[in-house]
């Protein structure tokens, strides 16, 4: 039983080889090849481009594949959604799809682009969404370069994708409405997903990519406190479930130890220190189950 893998080729390909990495799998690419290897017999791997990967599934070429949902509904591909992979320490904030107009133009809302042009390359999805709210527009295919079509005079408005929204604002143009909020999903062919063996390999992957993003921003705390401070230390210490606590041999000294949010542990380990805890040892995570 093999499980053929679409790994997307592009802006996320290297973070969703090192996610692999963190959930066990190394994946070794070439560029000369868009067939990395991968140590695992049951798995054979391919880099394809996101937009198209949906499709691919969908077909039976791939079993599963990593692509984001607005590619899934820009194919209307009927795919098993098997997880959510939001990669947090890659993005600062969501992916978006927004509508952005030339500043200045007139355009303020979404219903003042009746009988206008827009530039995208989710096409399909535009031209829904609009239909949708009953207004008419000529959406056409944008191969790249969308921001600067506005600027040209070649459209009235874009459908783009952004992040922070600075590239949008550097070619002067400025957002009015936003379409899709979008994220990396991992998905699966549905023939795929109804055979046993199959589906037992996609959600041992699901399952460890999971554990994986669910440990980048979270970080452990190792630490020893003194009897006389151990209520005051468990306190202020965030954790899943409830801290560790071990008692150290022939002391009045305890080992502490417990699961934190990184960001939190630059404010925490002050105040463990000055409570009275002393080895406070941090370490990164790989996976959180």
């Amino acid at each position: 039983m093999i499980i053929r893998l679409a790994l997307p080729k592009g802006s996320l390909q290297s973070s969703t080889i090192e996610l692999f990495k963190n959930a066990g799998w190394r994946i070794v690419t070439s560029p000369r090849s868009y067939f990395p290897s991968i140590d695992d017999e049951d798995i054979e791997c391919a880099l394809v481009r996101a937009q198209e990967i949906s499709r691919y599934v969908e077909s039976g070429i791939f079993d599963i594949g990593l692509t984001g949902k607005d590619w899934i509904l820009e194919n209307e591909s009927k795919v098993k959604d098997v997880a959510d992979l939001i990669y947090s320490k890659s993005t600062s904030s969501p992916a978006r799809w927004v509508l952005a107009v030339a500043q200045g133009s007139g355009i303020k809302r979404i219903e003042d682009l009746e009988g206008k042009k827009i530039a995208t390359e989710l096409v399909i999805f535009t031209k829904k969404y609009f239909s949708k709210l009953g207004i008419n527009v000529d959406v056409e295919f944008s191969w790249g370069a969308t921001e600067v079509k506005v600027a040209d005079g070649l459209v009235d408005a874009i459908v783009e994708i952004t992040e922070t929204g600075s590239t949008i604002k550097a070619h002067n143009l400025e957002i009015i409405h936003e379409l899709l909020v979008t994220n990396t999903k991992l998905i699966a062919n549905n023939d795929s997903w109804k055979d046993r063996k199959k589906r037992a390999k996609i959600e041992q992957i699901a399952l460890m990519l999971k554990s994986a993003l669910q440990a980048e921003d979270m970080t452990g705390l190792k630490m020893n406190v003194p009897k006389d401070k151990l209520e005051d230390i468990i306190k202020i210490l965030p954790a899943m479930t409830s801290p560790t606590v071990a008692s150290l041999h022939n002391s009045e000294w305890y080992s502490v130890e417990t699961i934190t949010e990184e960001k939190q542990s630059r404010d925490l380990i002050p105040k463990l220190l000055k409570i009275g805890a002393r080895g406070i040892i941090e370490y990164p995570l790989k996976k959180v189950l």
